[in-house]
């Protein structure tokens, strides 16, 4: 690779790890190029991107970002998982940990946040954002389901009360 492709690829990294929400590192040793690609995929469909490029240039492209502490992670072949939703990468790149034993999740940076391995499982076990959004919205219903509920049970009980009294006027 020549100077100026090194330059062009050194700032694309630059600007992925500085748009990114959150960067997952990890070990890709003795994956297929099928097993990649299929990670590929799934990380594409959940809104992420996977990136294999030289520890030198990832290091030199981490340089002056917040991400900056996790130098120490590019050691030996790893790749880069990143998505702009925080929650996105650690997710697929735990999924796919349990599945492929050669992939092995080594730590991660969110924003200023750098992430060890147990830091990028906890972010995987988080609820996504639509997954949120889903409860939320079930948490606002619920009160006025309730309250419709509550409206209507004193109406009920006065004509059940009042149909007691006329069956028992009847009687009488």
């Amino acid at each position: 690779m020549d100077r100026a492709a090194k330059t062009a690829l050194i700032a694309t990294l630059d600007g992925v790890i500085k748009d990114s929400g959150v960067i997952v590192v990890a070990h890709n040793s003795g994956l297929t190029v099928a097993q990649m690609n299929d990670l590929r995929v799934k990380m594409a469909e959940a809104g992420g991107n996977v990136k294999v490029a030289k520890n030198r240039i990832v290091k030199l492209a981490l340089k002056g970002t917040d991400a900056e502490g996790i130098q120490d992670l590019f050691v030996g072949p790893t790749v880069l998982a990143y998505s702009p939703d925080p929650i996105s990468a650690p997710k697929i790149a735990a999924s796919f940990a349990k599945d492929n034993e050669q992939f092995a999740v080594l730590g991660g940076a969110m924003g200023a946040t750098i992430l060890d391995a147990a830091g990028v499982k906890a972010l995987a076990e988080l609820p996504s954002l639509d997954e949120l959004r889903a409860k939320l919205i079930a948490m606002i219903q619920t009160p006025a389901t309730r309250i419709a509920g509550v409206t209507q049970a004193p109406a009920g009980k006065l004509a059940r009360v009042m149909g007691a009294y006329a069956d028992k006027g009847e009687a009488a």
